[in-house]
């Protein structure tokens, strides 16, 4: 049986990274082969191009809506079944200068998700969570766990079998996402260099946009209610990322890789030096499947017992929290690979080769 097969999904943030890749996949594979997507976003330009794109596709539909408008949310999730959250406000520095801003679409936008699916009827509502949510160092990511703690509290709260799921799903970094690393890598070795990396032990967990995507997709068919799904991701150096990099794509822009100097500038401020996808804290109420582990609720449901029972599972125990820097990172070789599997070498868009932080302006006299 195809997995959405005659489901009615609504993407919110249908424009970004995250929520454009959803609805591609939805409407592309015919292992999902729903009966309608809607997309809304409220970057008026930017949706008029996606609708361009599945012009031809009568099962997608997309409208203007900020997440801000609980009104608008409960009349576009009528007859929806199941809704993907991902919009959000996301960069990091700009959430920390307009905190309320952040609080009003990361907290705010999510109490609206959850009431006008709760009075909409629909069967789950998924949350795109993210890293920073873990013993977070800033607005974004604090606002990122308040999210997650609202969907927790929203399924344990339930009081009928028939209101909507709800559950996150926690990832790291998508490779070429906006914001990524590797085009300015790009641009700077096009340009003869110098590699800019921020410390020689920063370590990050990675994944392509299709394959988070997809196991986005997966934890909707595995939610039971309330958890907070952490999709296990591969881990590199972003030194080795470099120099992966300026093997591949030195001789392409008539340099050697020897030529090629990298230039260690330093974290800035509220930067890890790793990345945490499941804290210490948390272990102790976490399952492992296959592709993910399950964080259960700490407060189990209120008005009704849930089955966390799980086909893929693998241990009932899980013994350490899940960090970048404890876990067995890939070799150069190995990102090379990676690198060539998701097209990931090719000449980016954007031309800047600046590792650009908006922080700076603050610390200029």
């Amino acid at each position: 049986m195809k997995q959405f097969s005659g489901k009615r999904v609504l993407v919110t943030g249908a424009c970004g990274t995250v929520g454009s890749e959803l609805i591609r996949q939805l409407l592309s594979n015919g292992n999902y082969d729903p009966a309608e997507v809607v997309g809304i976003d409220n970057q008026e330009t930017a949706l008029f191009f996606e609708d361009q794109t599945y012009l031809h596709d009568s099962r997608a539909r997309f409208f203007i809506a900020d997440i801000r408008d609980r009104d608008e949310l409960a009349r576009r999730m009528q007859g929806i079944d199941v809704v993907f959250h991902t919009a959000a406000l996301k960069h990091v520095v700009l959430c920390e200068r307009s905190p309320d801003q952040a609080l009003q679409t990361n907290i705010s936008g999510i109490q609206n998700v959850i009431a006008a699916s709760i009075e909409a009827g629909v069967e789950k509502v998924i949350f795109t969570s993210s890293d920073k949510a873990v013993n977070p160092t800033n607005v974004m990511g604090t606002s990122k766990l308040m999210g997650e703690r609202l969907m927790t509290a929203a399924n344990s709260s339930k009081r009928n079998e028939s209101a909507p799921v709800f559950a996150s799903t926690r990832f790291g970094n998508v490779l070429g996402s906006s914001g990524s690393v590797i085009p300015i890598f790009h641009n700077q070795i096009a340009k003869g260099g110098p590699v800019t990396v921020t410390a020689t032990e920063m370590t990050r967990f990675i994944m392509s946009i299709e394959e988070a995507v997809r196991l986005v997709l997966d934890s909707a068919l595995q939610a039971r209610g309330g958890e907070v799904f952490i999709t296990k991701m591969p881990v590199i150096r972003i030194w080795d990322l470099a120099l992966a990099m300026i093997d591949e794509l030195a001789t392409r822009y008539g340099f050697e890789p020897d030529q090629i100097e990298i230039n260690v500038i330093g974290p800035k401020p509220g930067e890890k030096l790793y990345e945490e996808l499941m804290s210490e804290e948390e272990t102790r109420r976490s399952v492992e499947l296959k592709n993910y582990f399950s964080v259960l609720p700490a407060f189990r449901g209120i008005y009704h017992d849930i089955d966390y029972s799980y086909d893929t599972l693998v241990t009932e125990e899980v013994d350490k929290a899940y960090v970048s820097s404890t876990e067995l990172a890939k070799s150069v070789e190995a990102i090379k690979g990676i690198l060539y599997e998701y097209q990931l070498l090719e000449e980016p868009d954007d031309e800047s080769d600046t590792r650009y932080w908006p922080g700076d302006k603050e610390s200029v006299e």
